[in-house]
């Protein structure tokens, strides 16, 4: 099959390496990343990820369920493989079988695990403040009963900042407190003589603003890829982060539409003017919001299309009135570089109403993943 026949990513694995660099240069010499591959590597492709991550020596990973974590193992990856959910009772078998390691959710979890008779590694979640998952970080008497619970090898603990991309005063005093719990945890298990196990706290913005937070890994995730939640991060950044991925398509068609004609969907979109349009070949059935249905651009040899129209499930249309010689068969671009001109996938986000995360972890199966 032809990798860049309709619509395609397109991986930079130099800027991959550039951004581990910068991150190992951030955090303390004996914290190591543990990149967070979920969601298929944040859209990018989780095999094709992982495998370069493992070649610059990295050897632990994040996942959101075992299902994705099995697939890793198929794909050759070797080393820890955390599963930060929930998994179900009937896929306790490829925990097992597979070599991963369990997030502990809540006590009853724990005691789920440990009544099932077999042997499980596991990292116990601590609710430090986010409130979402993990045993509560002043309920030491229970942390204790899991770390005691024979069926269960307790390696890691870990807990999640919610704050921690924030800057007001009442977001770094929250964070610190979650901080703090956190540590406090830590140094009351190891007084109580539990001493092998790995702490993490970090995820991207950990690392970025609080990268004097010294434990064994930090769970880097969308800004390993080159990426900020929200566009704002990337001109307060502590790192140079650069994009990995590019999202690109052909263009289909190229048509005039004549004064007063609409086009697409409901015909929501109405000429003013005669205008030149192009069909381009990827819709929303491969990630394109469809919030942005005439609204946000693209890029078509080196300059911007406004989008029109609605967003169709494998369609969309843009204006290229004032773009030459736009035929069919052209690459265009929405997330990157075209020319002197590029698209972030911040900008992609704000244009749609989201975050960034949102945009790339949505990003279709049947985009080809193209490394390059």
């Amino acid at each position: 099959m032809y990798q860049k026949g309709r619509a395609w990513i397109e991986l930079n694995m130099g800027n991959l390496k550039h951004n581990i660099e910068e991150f190992r240069r951030l955090l303390p010499f004996d914290c190591a990343l543990m990149p967070a591959v979920k969601a298929n590597a944040y859209g990018h492709g989780a095999a094709l990820v992982a495998k370069a991550l493992q070649e610059q020596g990295i050897q632990a990973f994040c996942v959101a369920s075992v299902a994705e974590g099995v697939q890793l193992r198929l794909s050759g990856i070797k080393g820890e493989i955390l599963v930060l959910g929930y998994t179900h009772p009937a896929e306790f078998n490829d925990l097992v079988a597979f070599n991963l390691i369990q997030t502990v959710v809540d006590g009853d979890y724990a005691k789920q695990l440990q009544n099932d008779g077999r042997r499980f590694t596991v990292h116990v979640g601590i609710d430090t403040g986010m409130h979402r998952l993990g045993v509560r970080w002043d309920h030491i008497e229970q942390i204790v009963e899991i770390f005691q619970m024979p069926n269960l090898k307790v390696t890691g603990l870990f807990s999640h900042l919610c704050v921690s991309d924030g800057n007001s005063v009442q977001e770094r005093t929250y964070t610190m407190e979650q901080i703090h719990h956190f540590e406090y945890v830590t140094e009351e298990l190891h007084r109580q003589g539990f001493q092998n196990f790995k702490c993490h706290l970090q995820g991207s913005y950990g690392i970025l603003n609080y990268s004097q937070c010294c434990f064994d890994y930090a769970r880097a995730g969308i800004a390993l890829y080159g990426i900020y939640s929200a566009k704002n991060d990337r001109t307060k950044a502590s790192a140079d982060l650069k994009p990995v991925l590019s999202l690109k398509t052909r263009v289909e068609s190229v048509r005039m539409l004549y004064h007063g004609e609409g086009a697409g969907y409901g015909l929501t979109y109405n000429a003013q003017g005669n205008r030149i349009i192009a069909a381009l070949s990827i819709g929303y059935a491969d990630g394109v919001p469809r919030e942005l249905s005439n609204c946000g651009y693209v890029l078509c040899n080196g300059r911007m299309a406004p989008v029109i129209g609605r967003i169709c499930m494998d369609q969309m249309l843009v204006d290229v009135t004032d773009i030459p010689q736009v035929k069919a068969g052209d690459e265009a671009v929405l997330i990157g570089k075209s020319g002197d001109l590029q698209i972030q996938a911040e900008e992609m986000a704000q244009w749609a109403g989201t975050i960034s995360n949102e945009i790339v972890s949505r990003l279709g199966e049947r985009l080809e993943r193209v490394a390059e």
